[in-house]
């Protein structure tokens, strides 16, 4: 049965292993060098420190997660965050990735977020038509904003108000 639990250290490896997956055949995260375990059990325990990360997991696996960061570094911007939504790769479609978004977005309002910001990298229709579902609107866009996979890219960014 499908579960939405907040993420535990323990998860690193699944995590890594959905994340490179990205790293390594698509342009949605700028990373390029894939990452072990440990590097990624030292982000989520960071992360963990102020803000919420959640994964999906069904039958043991971790199928998709999802997590909030610090959108920019001054004080000011203290009650913003980016989120960050991840799906297994070839479990797309059965809104998984709308749950994890979900849960993120209902705990940021908790804990008294004001704006979610999400930076897609464009094209990326999956990741649009998730984030307007949630009714996020686009604020803006760099064109060739960053260089992977011999190409320049751009990135939208939609913006949520809580």
């Amino acid at each position: 049965m499908p579960l939405i639990r907040e993420v535990l250290p323990d998860d690193a490896g699944q995590i890594a292993a959905i994340y490179n997956y990205y790293i390594e055949h698509t342009a949605i995260t700028f990373e390029e060098t894939a990452l072990d375990e440990s590097v990624m059990r030292n982000r989520i325990i960071e992360t963990t420190k102020k803000y919420p990360w959640f994964v999906h997991e069904e039958n043991g696996a971790v199928l998709g997660y999802a997590y909030a960061h610090q959108w920019r570094e001054r004080e000011s911007y203290r009650f913003s965050v980016e989120d960050s939504v991840y799906v297994k790769n070839g479990v797309h479609g059965r809104g998984i990735g709308a749950s994890l978004l979900y849960c993120l977005i209902e705990n940021l309002r908790e804990r008294g977020a004001h704006a979610v910001v999400a930076g897609i990298t464009l094209p990326n229709e999956r990741s649009v038509r998730l984030h307007e579902k949630f009714n996020f609107t686009k604020a803006g866009e760099f064109r060739e904003i960053g260089f992977k996979n011999n190409r320049w890219l751009a990135v939208g960014f939609w913006e949520l108000l809580l």
